[in-house]
């Protein structure tokens, strides 16, 4: 419940914490202005919210000579689609530094509104995207953590290592003894069923995660098929999502993708993603049209990659909470 601020005006982050994230933000721009990337804003409103059903737009209500009768409009959950329409358009190799939005999002890791850094790098595949991010983290982390040297995991060698099964070949009852062998509360929609994405996903958090990147940074790559989201599916046996995630102490700071740059593939995406929500009992929201016909066009092959500001301030500072890196989180905005 949120107060009525009379007691609460002052913020929670500390003025020496609130220094350091202004040299991490100087220290970014200053990574990609060497490099020639440049700097973008694009809109946080938008008529499309994502279609992804792990994740829910805030939405408001516009009102104006261009709609007399109203509009609604979504609060981005990230800059991905505008950016991709200027990467159509022939921008080149870009970034951007922006405010996000994500209703139902709140503890010591999220707040609804937080910042990210987003980037796309033309002829990058995710492998050298990876090696770029890597650079910059380690970079801006060097004067507050000594770390040793990236590493790289497959999604594979990852779940051998902190859950010893292969989760391409797993099936549901061995994936529901580790769940029980490492003491893992299983939800009630998951006992008994044979749902392998959900198990993964469940011993991805519960299991692997919270052994990730201790002392190092750590990518995991290579993704199951069924995770792509914006990435191009690899072939093979099985087939894998030319996909990574960047970990630190436990905490997940980057994820990125080599881009799926085919309109129709694409929009089979969204479709099965709005009915992914349906089935859910979400609600239907509008899939983004402007990004189809900017793919329809042609997007140059690029990787990209989205960096939460917040959590990598946390672990610079030494912070418990994302509450600490910021001035004024949703229970005193």
């Amino acid at each position: 419940m949120l107060s009525d601020g009379s007691g609460d005006w002052q913020p929670t982050a500390a003025l020496d914490i609130l220094k350091l994230r202004a040299r991490i933000l100087e220290r970014i721009r200053a990574f990609f202005f060497e490099r020639g990337v440049l700097e973008v804003e694009t809109p946080i409103l938008s008529s499309a919210a994502t279609t992804d059903p792990a994740l829910a737009s805030l939405s408001t209500r516009y009102t104006g000579p261009l709609f007399p009768h109203g509009q609604t409009l979504y609060l981005h959950t990230s800059p991905e689609f505008p950016m991709k329409r200027l990467l159509a358009a022939g921008a080149g190799s870009i970034y951007q530094i922006c405010k996000v939005f994500r209703d139902g999002e709140s503890g010591r890791l999220h707040n609804p509104e937080f910042t990210m850094l987003e980037w796309y790098r033309v002829g990058f595949d995710h492998h050298r995207l990876m090696d770029e991010t890597g650079e910059l983290v380690m970079q801006l982390l060097a004067s507050s953590l000594s770390l040793q040297a990236p590493e790289k995991l497959t999604y594979r060698e990852a779940f051998i290592r902190h859950a010893s099964l292969d989760p391409h070949r797993a099936t549901a009852e061995e994936f529901a003894r580790a769940a029980r062998d490492h003491h893992i509360d299983v939800p009630r929609r998951l006992r008994g069923h044979d749902d392998l994405a959900a198990w993964r996903d469940l011993l991805l958090t519960h299991l692997v995660e919270p052994g990730l990147g201790q002392g190092r940074l750590t990518f995991i790559h290579d993704y199951p098929a069924a995770q792509a989201s914006l990435a191009r599916v690899q072939p093979g046996d099985p087939p894998l999502a030319a996909r990574f995630e960047l970990y630190l102490n436990g905490v997940e700071l980057a994820n990125g993708f080599h881009e799926l740059a085919d309109a129709n593939e694409q929009r089979t995406r969204f479709e099965r993603q709005l009915h992914a929500r349906t089935v859910a009992g979400l609600s239907a929201v509008p899939m983004d049209a402007h990004l189809l016909a900017a793919l329809t066009h042609g997007m140059p092959d690029c990787a990209g990659v989205a960096l939460g500001i917040d959590r990598l301030v946390m672990l610079a500072a030494g912070a418990r909470s994302i509450a600490e890196v910021i001035p004024f989180p949703i229970d005193r905005a």
